[in-house]
């Protein structure tokens, strides 16, 4: 059974306001109106029962009718003008709203709706629908990315492991230390790869893996510059330390954060070229802790930096994979510190002139 649309409903009630408005006036008219007139009519000395009293009577009464019929009608048309005008308006909008899901529904995304200009509450509909369809559309797009990379990354290492397989089967390659070596390179990037996956995952799961406890700044640059200076020393690289005196303790999971010094180290070594140099410095103000990583290697493009803590995203896809880059270390780092309540920006002048990450912490207070 087809239920009656916005236009009728409106209808409908504004027929139920005007019944309701005409019987009362009619009652008022009906029943308060006669004996009101009946007494000025004696006042201005009219006789009771007399003819003129009777004419006088039958004047009000068909005044009264003419005037509350011709009110009726008038209003009924002015709702029926006014109901059809906005039920058209709102049947439109509804309909452009439907129409737009529906389209969501079948997976395009890119589908919007215009301001229907029918009050605060319709537009703050139409620019929520808006925002989740944008939302939606990110998230698709990301996905079909992540399905991409994901894909090429398991490729690769598979496609070496099978074709090694291949010619040892074939008698074209002997199982000596330099196939051996080659098969475990392999192997371990499919590791390391599926241990970054579950990291990310994990860090964008919630607050509840992290384990806060009073930290020094100076503490957790140390550790962190410790870890990594056999790899920086091994490539040539530089690393260089300055932490202000006397910073204030945070509030963090050393562990957590280590692993967020760590990829940014990782990162900046990554795209620093051999006698470069990174510095990891930390300052503090009245409410913050700001450690930031800098380094005079590759540089980021400016079209590329609201981007670079997306999962799986490269400024260059082919130049990080020969680095041996996922994407997802600065994803990681991203949603821990976030976990800890702060921030992480990135910022670089363009290629060739570095780049410098910065995490800002909250300090905690007693």
């Amino acid at each position: 059974m087809t239920r009656p649309g916005i236009g009728v409903r409106l209808l409908l009630a504004q027929s139920l306001v005007l019944v309701a408005g005409a019987a009362t006036t009619w009652v008022v008219a009906a029943v308060v109106g006669p004996p009101l007139f009946r007494e000025h009519l004696h006042r201005a000395g009219v006789p009771a029962m007399s003819s003129e009293q009777m004419h006088a009577e039958e004047a009000y009464t068909y005044a009264t009718a003419i005037s509350i019929g011709v009110a009726l009608g008038v209003s009924a048309l002015a709702a029926l003008v006014v109901t059809w005008y906005f039920s058209r308006r709102v049947q439109r909008s509804v309909a452009e709203v439907a129409s737009a899901a529906a389209a969501v529904a079948d997976g395009r995304y890119d589908s919007r709706v215009s301001p229907p200009q029918l009050g605060d509450d319709f537009d703050s509909l139409a620019e929520a629908f808006n925002q989740m369809a944008g939302r939606l559309e990110t998230v698709e797009t990301t996905r079909r990315r992540l399905f991409g990379d994901l894909a090429h990354e398991i490729r690769t290492p598979v496609s070496v492991l099978e074709a090694y397989f291949e010619a040892v089967e074939d008698g074209v390659k002997t199982l000596d230390r330099e196939t051996i070596t080659m098969l475990r390179d392999q192997t371990r990037r499919l590791v390391r790869f599926s241990e970054d996956v579950a990291a990310l995952a994990q860090a964008e799961e919630s607050t509840a893996s992290i384990a806060p406890t009073s930290v020094t700044p100076d503490g957790l640059v140390s550790v962190a510059v410790n870890a990594a200076a056999d790899r920086f020393a091994a490539k040539g690289v530089t690393l260089t330390s300055h932490v202000g005196s006397g910073l204030p303790a945070l509030w963090v999971d050393p562990h957590r954060l280590g692993q967020v010094l760590a990829n940014l180290l990782d990162n900046a070594l990554r795209h620093t070229a051999p006698t470069g140099h990174v510095e990891i410095s930390a300052t503090a103000d009245r409410d913050d802790v700001t450690i930031s990583v800098s380094d005079d290697g590759d540089g980021i493009p400016a079209e590329h930096l609201p981007h670079v803590f997306e999962r799986f995203y490269r400024a260059d896809a082919a130049r990080d994979r020969d680095h041996g880059g996922a994407g997802i270390g600065l994803a990681i780092a991203k949603a821990l510190v976030e976990a800890h309540h702060g921030h992480i920006t990135a910022s670089s002048q363009g290629p060739g002139t570095g780049a410098t990450f910065t995490v800002t912490l909250p300090i905690h207070r007693a």
